[in-house]
């Protein structure tokens, strides 16, 4: 993976946010390039997505084709996202190269949709059980990269507190089975639960379950998968979602329209056969007392 590859959707998603500004201003590539001091082609390749471009040149861009401040700002944020190295740059192998491209995805989705058959997933996952999980999955960890990897995650889940740019909505569906499988640390999973609740006041975060009796569905074979989706430009024009699903050793990065049309309808399969955010709270609030009563 090039060094800056964790970069190239979103460098690819401002680019093409630049270009529908510069058209609904009816500005050609050459005033552009006047602008910018710079040669046509240097445009068309920050419009493509090819290059990184300076927040310095997206303001100015922006001045020339009088975009809106709020849409300014996001695209200077984009910028700066897309030229510097990310956050997770600092903790080394602890992100895998395949992951970095997500979490560089995941800070610019404006809604962020799981599906999990067997886990918490990260970004709702209490401490006492992202640690289990973690060591559950690489056993041949020390502490120190058990802790790196944990703070990682806690990174990440600091996305759901942030002020600007608003924090994502946050919609998950978890199978019954995983709310159930609670690892061997004692508490822990009662711990996580809890967690779940607090999660579920937040207005932009929904978390829901798949009770068992649902039986079969449309992802029963796909297993966990993510659908990540951005936000439009002033012209009403869609960036397309991605699809994220991940193995042992790698990830699929899905965004052709029929990818895209066909985990939609399996999202909105499991989102009917899914619990409402009341009811699956009343789940795992009897999850809890249970597993109170057995300790």
């Amino acid at each position: 993976m090039e060094p800056d590859a964790g970069s190239t959707v979103p460098r690819r998603q401002l680019g093409r946010f630049l270009r529908s500004q510069r058209e609904v201003a009816n500005i050609t590539i050459k005033v552009a390039a006047g602008e910018l001091e710079c040669s046509p082609q240097k445009i068309w390749r920050i419009e493509k997505g090819v290059v990184p471009v300076r927040a310095t040149d997206v303001k100015i861009l922006c001045q020339l084709y009088e975009t809106t401040a709020d849409m300014t700002a996001g695209l200077i944020a984009l910028a700066r996202e897309t030229k510097a190295k990310g956050w997770w740059h600092a903790y080394g192998d602890a992100v895998p190269g395949w992951f970095e491209l997500y979490v560089g995805l995941e800070g610019a989705a404006t809604r962020v949709r799981k599906y999990e058959p067997a886990l918490i997933p990260g970004l709702l996952q209490a401490h006492a059980y992202m640690e289990s999980v973690i060591r559950a999955d690489r056993p041949d960890l020390d502490d120190a990269d058990v802790q790196r990897r944990m703070a990682v995650k806690m990174e990440r889940q600091g996305l759901l507190s942030r002020h600007f740019p608003p924090p994502p909505h946050l919609e998950v569906i978890i199978c019954e089975g995983a709310l159930r499988r609670a690892p061997a640390v004692p508490g822990a999973m009662a711990q996580q639960l809890w967690h779940l609740l607090k999660a579920n006041e937040r207005p932009h975060v929904s978390v829901r379950a798949l009770p068992l009796k649902a039986g079969p569905h449309r992802a029963s074979v796909s297993g966990a998968f993510t659908i990540l989706d951005f936000p439009p430009d002033d012209a009403g024009r869609q960036e397309p979602s991605t699809i994220y699903s991940e193995s042992l050793t790698g990830a699929l990065y899905l965004d052709k329209p029929g990818e895209i049309e066909t985990y939609d309808a399996v999202w909105a399969d499991l989102a009917e056969k899914a619990l409402d955010s009341h009811e699956t709270d009343k789940v795992v609030t009897t999850l809890i007392e249970e597993m109170n009563n057995r300790e």
